[in-house]
């Protein structure tokens, strides 16, 4: 069978079939008496199973190898094309992505392509300087053309360096719409660092947005997820803190953060009220230990009003003498200071 039939059956271009035969894949079964390159059926066999095995991603030099090798195992070469397409398809999903942030900043012209570009292979850079100073620059450029919140979001929530975070977090609050439903998708991340830089990053964004999502993070499993929630809240003056901040204090994490947020929260007298009966109602429970009662007492200190007063005269001859103590002295405080 002459090359050019060949070609016909294989769907191999003739030229192609002649680059086969410099690479030693294919080898003619003779000539005819005029030169022409002859190929029997087991050639035509061997060129569709270097197609075939092509068409799975290898190339003609490991297809030929694939072929020769006795001892080829075919699950060792599948396992290998699973690998490199998984790092393929990782790659391609990645320049997707940028692109589509490229096309959402929506660039004028090619300078303001460029620049996205520029920022967002910033912020993937392995100093956390260059993150940071992208970062800084995303949020004030005045050049018109934002970095995509998606790419902010997605950095933040990998952002380990501190100064980075901050600076991550800065240009969030400035990003405008979209950034707080983002972060809220980190907050059911399987991460905690993931779920807690979702949160901070939150806690610096203005809005009833932010906020909402902040409230629904109060009943996170993640007793620290909470903690973080509520603090933030404490600072907005959110009531729906309250329960958390206490919790905070018995449990002794961040709990001096959580009694100025108590603190802040009673500036009224019915919110002081309504906090130092809670305090109270954790302090008279059977099961708060010694150390916890201690917080408690404390946390009445930064409580005005009548509730938190009787309820340190009352602890002031209680049976745990550090907490006697406490409120004692405690009282004093507040009559040099009233």
């Amino acid at each position: 069978m002459l090359i050019g039939e060949v070609a016909r059956r294989s769907g191999v271009s003739a030229r192609m079939l002649r680059h086969y035969e410099s690479l030693g894949l294919v080898h003619p079964s003779g000539r005819t008496g005029s030169g022409y390159r002859e190929f029997s059926e087991e050639d035509i066999r061997r060129i569709f199973h270097i197609e075939s095995l092509r068409a799975l991603g290898l190339s003609l030099r490991e297809a030929g190898r694939a072929l020769d090798d006795s001892g080829f195992t075919p699950s060792a070469l599948v396992d290998d094309l699973i690998r490199r397409t998984r790092t393929r398809i990782a790659a391609e999903t990645e320049l997707l992505t940028r692109l589509r942030r490229i096309h959402a900043a929506e660039p004028t012209d090619w300078r303001d392509a460029l620049h996205v570009v520029m920022l967002l292979q910033a912020l993937g850079s392995q100093s956390a300087g260059a993150r940071q100073r992208a970062a800084l620059t995303s949020a004030s450029s005045a050049d018109g053309v934002p970095v995509p919140v998606e790419a902010l979001v997605e950095a933040a929530l990998a952002e380990s360096d501190p100064y980075a975070a901050g600076a991550l977090r800065w240009a969030l609050a400035r990003s405008g719409d979209g950034a707080p439903a983002l972060l809220a998708e980190g907050i059911g991340s399987p991460v905690a660092a993931v779920r807690e830089r979702a949160v901070r990053s939150l806690a610096e964004m203005p809005g009833d947005e932010a906020a909402g999502h902040l409230r629904e993070a109060l009943t996170h499993p993640d007793a620290v997820l909470r903690g973080q929630a509520a603090l933030a809240l404490g600072a907005r003056g959110e009531a729906e803190a309250v329960p958390a901040l206490v919790d905070m204090v018995v449990e002794g994490r961040n709990d001096t953060e959580a009694a100025d947020a108590l603190s802040v929260l009673a500036g009224d007298n019915p919110a002081a009220d309504g906090i130092a009966t809670l305090l109270l109602d954790r302090l008279a429970h059977d099961t708060t230990e010694p150390p916890a009662r201690g917080r408690l007492t404390q946390a009445l200190a930064g409580i005005p009003g009548a509730v938190a007063s009787r309820a340190l005269v009352e602890l002031s001859h209680d049976a745990d003498r550090a907490v006697a103590l406490t409120a004692t002295y405690l009282l004093q405080l507040r009559d040099t200071q009233g």
